[in-house]
């Protein structure tokens, strides 16, 4: 991650494991925070890597090229 992402994680890690808030959990309970700030992650660059091949099968066909698996 990189730029405000990575600056958000580095705040969030730091929740996670500095705060006054992560200290009071536990660490199953702090590793289900990571975990799932994790998934919304993974969802996030997931949604980014569909909408970018999409443009890029989109720019291929127009510029005359066949279009392969595309659902």
């Amino acid at each position: 991650m990189s730029g405000v992402g990575g600056r958000e994680a580095a705040v969030r890690l730091q929740t996670y494991t500095l705060s006054g808030e992560g200290w009071r959990r536990s660490p199953g309970e702090t590793l289900q925070c990571v975990l799932a700030d994790l998934l919304h992650w993974c969802d996030d660059t997931q949604r980014d890597f569909d909408a970018a091949l999409r443009r890029a099968r989109a720019q291929h066909a127009a510029a005359g090229g066949e279009v392969a698996g595309d659902a």
